[in-house]
């Protein structure tokens, strides 16, 4: 990974912090098993072609990357956790498909000025803590002309009230990060790229989710799986009045969102062209 030099050390702190809290549990598994779709989406409305230069910031476990590279691009894989590169490698051995993996932080992004065509990331560089750099740093490795394409979740979707949700029981964020679901709102996202892109095209989807018959079920998979809700757990793990509020709340919240055993989880489709 490559980090400035002078980066605070509060920075690189937090840094470590995220890489070690994606490294909890079995992200692998929520991307494959939850939202395996959302990279495919994402790749067609980048309208990546044979030969095109590809990066994915925040890959995780490659679920967009290797749909790209299925569709004939010269993908390269970036994330901040080894861990989760690792896990990509062996599923894009599995399909046949070669990439390039680099870990990798999405504000200081290891590549040169306009090296790529397509520039994307499925709800991922929305975990960066710096929203403005991180911006920055998907604009500087664009070429111009080239596609930004980003997934995102909202705030007001379920994903984005489940991190609401857990907010009040996790450890306050230090000074100057920002709220992920923030990447799912579109005025935040243009005023992120301002006039920087051209063509901003935005749409608000869903994805299906039906693995969990019972609200508590998927608040068991996601204590057991997801990176930010065991850290948020590990957090709170000597007050037990605080653990067993927070199931409730998580129990209810997926209540809510469910209709005829499934839940419906809103995400922003962004893609943009880089001006210049």
């Amino acid at each position: 990974m490559t980090e400035p030099s002078d980066a605070p050390d509060a920075d690189r702190a937090l840094k470590t912090k995220h890489r070690k809290m994606w490294a909890l549990g079995d992200y692998p598994s929520v991307a494959a098993q939850i939202i395996p779709e959302l990279g495919a989406v994402l790749t067609r409305a980048c309208g990546v072609t044979q030969g095109d230069r590809v990066l994915d910031v925040a890959a995780g476990t490659g679920n967009a990357a290797i749909p790209a590279a299925k569709a004939g691009g010269d993908v390269v894989a970036s994330d901040l956790t080894p861990e989760l590169l690792d896990a990509g490698r062996q599923l894009a051995h599995e399909q046949g498909v070669e990439i390039e993996w680099r870990e990798a932080d999405a504000e200081a992004l290891p590549f040169g000025d306009a090296e790529f065509d397509t520039v994307m990331s499925c709800v991922g560089v929305m975990f960066a803590p710096h929203h403005g750099a991180a911006a920055g740093e998907l604009v500087r490795v664009c070429r111009p002309g080239g596609t930004i394409g980003l997934i995102n979740w909202t705030p007001q979707g379920f994903i984005g009230q489940m991190f609401a949700t857990m907010k009040p029981y996790a450890p306050p964020p230090p000074p100057g990060a920002q709220p992920p679901p923030l990447w799912g709102d579109e005025a935040h996202v243009r005023e992120l790229f301002g006039d920087r892109v051209t063509g901003v095209e935005a749409r608000t989807r869903t994805v299906r989710v039906d693995r969990f018959a019972r609200p508590e079920e998927f608040r068991e998979y996601f204590k057991a799986c997801y990176g930010p809700t065991i850290a948020v757990y590990a957090s709170i793990a000597d007050d037990p009045a605080k653990v067993s509020s927070l199931d409730q709340e998580l129990a209810d919240l997926a209540a809510r969102h469910t209709r005829d055993g499934a839940m419906e989880w809103e995400y922003l489709l962004l893609t943009a062209r880089r001006a210049g």
